[in-house]
């Protein structure tokens, strides 16, 4: 099979192209496809979500909070385990992932400062704190933005 030869599947695609209410030879003429009657078959029917009235879904359930669209999805590591990499090691995402204290970086890594840091280490991530770069750099290691 080649790319140019494929189709969706037979039945699975109906055209809208048609028009409706013209007539019975047409297939589609008499109620157009509206039924009998009742609110739906009437011209101005109401919008998606009206209920005849009674206080809509959308309104009676209680809005809270904000969803920031430009937030990011950062995975903070403390500098206490860092440890665990050999001494005068290079730490980057990839290396943090296969030792098991990321399992997604998400957004990025940051490392920050809590707890003490006791090998000389080459850190290659996404952020630091303040404190933890200086704790890095006081052990003769490197942080360096990624």
């Amino acid at each position: 099979m080649n790319l140019a030869e494929l189709r969706p599947a037979e039945g699975s695609k109906h055209s809208d192209n048609f028009r409706r209410g013209r007539g019975h030879g047409s297939g589609n003429g008499k109620t157009a496809g509206k039924g009998h009657k009742g609110q739906k078959a009437r011209s101005g029917a109401p919008r998606t979500g009206f209920e005849g009235g009674q206080m809509p879904l959308y309104r009676r359930l209680p809005k809270r909070g904000f969803k920031n669209i430009n937030s990011k999805n950062i995975v903070a590591i403390n500098v206490s385990m860092l440890n665990r990499f050999e001494d005068g090691a290079s730490v980057t995402v990839e290396s943090l992932m296969e030792i098991g204290l990321v399992s997604n970086p998400g957004d990025g890594v940051k490392i920050l400062g809590n707890g003490e840091l006791t090998k000389k280490l080459n850190v290659a991530v996404d952020a630091y704190s303040a404190s933890a770069i200086e704790k890095i750099q006081a052990l003769g290691g490197t942080a360096e933005v990624k």
